[in-house]
């Protein structure tokens, strides 16, 4: 690990100017690279106290050996020079972007002397017109199929294209009117030509005057008695038409509009893009990115930017472009970048957040699937074996655990504002989720925001357990499950709840929870237990009686694992907390209602399901209730109505604001299904 202030530049030697700076590492690598609008501010924050930098800045800085950098005239230029870096270095320590070359697009090949019509992946050629990208190839020759009998361009191979000029004798599709035949001189290179700029123009948006012109044309041909021309135009009016509906209809002004939208979590980002030309979603892709750097929405959108029209600088027309780029947060400063696509384009960009009307909720529709595709690709990444296989190899020889941890538990604390204390304990079992195994703890002996008290209490307790459940079954080892599957059964035939010891307990929170816990296990002597805790803000896993923590690589999947396990548990704990509060408030409304007992105030909870809905409800509906007559439902219904909701309460240990009752449910959610909300 380098010292930062060993390569340190010299005072007043970094310029003020904008410019571009690279870091090093010992061996000459390019691992970072970084634009400013002055190079000294931003260069000096990087050598400041590396308590006060971000963990990921902080591994970059001591990773590097030196540091260099390159003054340009504008903010745009080192824009462009960090794209030119970035893709030309790949540094570790930048945003990376994976399947960025695996959508297909439609290309016309116009720097050739017959244009020819293809499927083409990857980087962009000078004087190809690209259309898309589109999700599947299959898609693209769908729409060509439709389009090559109102223009028939060639879609054939160079060698294809040779050998017919050859024979003097067409393909297949020059017999069926699918292709001009400009290989054995059906048309002139110019008129070929000419059909290949009418297709791009139709590709591009500009429909209405060519249906137009081809209607007129229709109608002449009919009104001169040539029917059969008139058919001939009705069916490729036909043809062109079906080539539009394939594209939904977004936008009803005809807008040309590239929409972004970015949903991410501590570790990944997934970046989805629309494609909007004439009003219609003429093509979609998206990124899965590693956040290996400090980044926020703004920046992934910088990035994104970046990796979306960067390979448009080469091309002679620049329609990759459009008018508009609507994007969920603006870049800082949003200048360059807006000037620097104006420049891309050859004309103004806007370059905004829409903030109302159908754009905004296209946008919407955009954030979606970004959703969806981050929750996706999470889903592959889990359920793949290698990769579960090697995530537990790397949190064993992280921890130097003598073996994988094929089984994990994890707890952790949730209340609001120290009220309704309880605990969650999930468990991971060959590093997929044994929901059936999850339990839930209740706190009652204390009360207040003592997380560390309640880790040691609810440790205590689930060992305990295992300790008595072991001794009734008068076996020292771990039991084996029944034939069923089921684990071991009291002689009531009951399951076991905490029968089986984790290879590994994992503990939400840093030094101090870890210690409580470990404090809970000597109680115990339970000394065949490995122990770590996962801070949540730095991502730093600490093991007991060690003063620095154990850092893993950002890209770890063993860290990513304990990661999952530890949001779950937390999901797991803040569901429950939900559901308890609900209860309690539910319960103080209800308690003052004279003649209520604890029977008929159960039956008003479980047909509303929530306070909020109760409140609502008419004297009718509540006379709908079994048990409750209406003298009884108009007393609830004057006791409730005269009660303003409390004031919505703060979750401590999330943030987040709790409305009373608001589609909570009242009942307590099962271990074997455990809600899906997400804290």
């Amino acid at each position: 690990m380098a010292d930062p202030s060993t390569y340190r530049p010299a005072p007043g030697a970094i310029p003020i100017s904008p410019g571009v700076y690279k870091f090093r590492d010992a061996h000459g690598r390019v691992i970072y690279v970084g634009k400013a609008k002055s190079l000294r501010p931003r260069l000096s924050s990087y050598f400041q106290d590396l308590a006060g930098l971000h963990p990921r800045t902080a591994t970059m800085v001591t990773t590097a050996a030196s540091v260099e950098w390159t003054v340009v005239a504008t903010e745009v230029e080192a824009l462009q020079l960090e794209y030119s870096w970035i893709k030309e270095f790949d540094p570790r320590f930048n945003v990376k972007y994976r399947d960025d070359k695996s959508y297909p697009e439609l290309a016309v090949t116009l720097n050739e002397e017959y244009p020819r019509v293809q499927v083409m992946r990857g980087a962009h050629k000078k004087g190809v017109r690209y259309f898309g990208p589109y999700g599947h190839a299959w898609a693209i020759r769908e729409t060509v199929d439709l389009l090559l009998r109102v223009f028939p361009v060639r879609t054939c191979s160079n060698g294809v294209f040779k050998r017919a000029r050859q024979v003097g004798r067409p393909c297949l599709l020059g017999y069926i009117g699918k292709c001009a035949a400009p290989c054995v001189g059906k048309v002139t290179a110019d008129e070929h030509r000419a059909l290949a700029e009418d297709f791009c123009d139709f590709m591009a948006g500009r429909t209405g005057n060519y249906l137009r012109r081809l209607e007129a044309q229709m109608q002449e041909a009919a009104e001169e008695l040539e029917y059969e021309k008139a058919a001939r135009l009705r069916d490729d009016i036909g043809a062109l038409k079906r080539a539009m509906e394939k594209n939904a209809i977004v936008l009803a002004d005809a807008t040309d509009a590239d929409l972004l939208a970015v949903a991410e979590d501590e570790l990944e980002a997934a970046v989805q893009i629309f494609h909007v030309r004439g009003g219609r979603v003429r093509g979609q892709r998206g990124w899965v990115t590693d956040k290996v750097e400090d980044v926020d929405t703004a920046g992934l959108v910088e990035h994104a930017l970046q990796q979306l029209y960067g390979a448009a600088a080469a091309d002679e027309r620049n329609e990759s472009v459009p008018r508009e780029v609507l994007v969920p947060a603006l870049p800082d400063p949003v200048g360059p970048i807006r000037d620097w696509l104006s420049e891309l384009r050859g004309s103004q960009v806007d370059l905004r957040i829409p903030q109302r009307g159908d754009k905004k909720d296209l946008m919407a529709t955009v954030q979606r699937n970004a959703q969806q595709a981050l929750a996706l690709h999470k889903t592959k990444r889990a359920s793949d074996l290698t990769t579960r296989s090697r995530a537990l190899q790397e949190i064993a020889d992280a921890l130097e655990l003598d073996s994988v941890p094929l089984r994990i538990e994890c707890f952790d604390i949730s209340h609001l504002q120290g009220e309704d204390v309880v605990a969650s304990m999930v468990v991971f079992e060959d590093g997929l989720a044994r929901k059936s195994e999850y339990r839930r703890f209740q706190i009652k002996g204390f009360a207040g925001q003592d997380d560390v008290r309640s880790m040691h209490e609810v440790i205590g307790r689930r060992f305990r357990r295992y300790l008595q459940e072991r001794e009734q079954t008068g076996e020292w080892a771990v039991p084996e499950a029944d034939d069923e599957g089921e684990g071991p059964r009291t002689e009531d035939g009951r399951p076991r709840r905490f029968a089986y010891p984790p290879q590994l307990l994992v503990v939400d929170g840093g030094q101090p929870q870890v210690a409580a816990a470990k404090r809970a296990l000597d109680e115990l002597g339970i000394d065949d237990v490995a122990l770590c805790g996962l801070a949540k803000r730095l991502e730093e896993v600490w093991l007991p009686g060690e003063d620095d923590p154990v850092v893993l690589p950002r890209s770890s999947e063993g860290l990513y694992l304990l990661q999952r396990v530890r949001d779950e548990a937390h999901r797991f704990a803040i569901t429950y907390q939900r559901a308890k509060r609900s209860k309690r408030l539910t319960a103080g409304e209800l308690d003052s209602v004279p003649g209520l007992g604890e029977t008929r105030r159960r039956a008003l909870l479980k047909h509303f399901g929530s306070l909020k809905k109760l409140r609502a409800a008419t004297v009718d509906e509540l006379c709908a209730v079994p048990g409750i007559g209406r003298r009884t439902a108009e007393t609830v219904a004057a006791v409730l109505s005269s009660r303003t909701p409390a004031a919505p309460a703060v979750n401590t240990a999330t943030g987040e604001i709790i409305e009373d009752g608001a589609d909570e449910v009242v009942t307590a959610v099962p271990r074997t299904a455990p809600s899906q909300e997400t804290p």
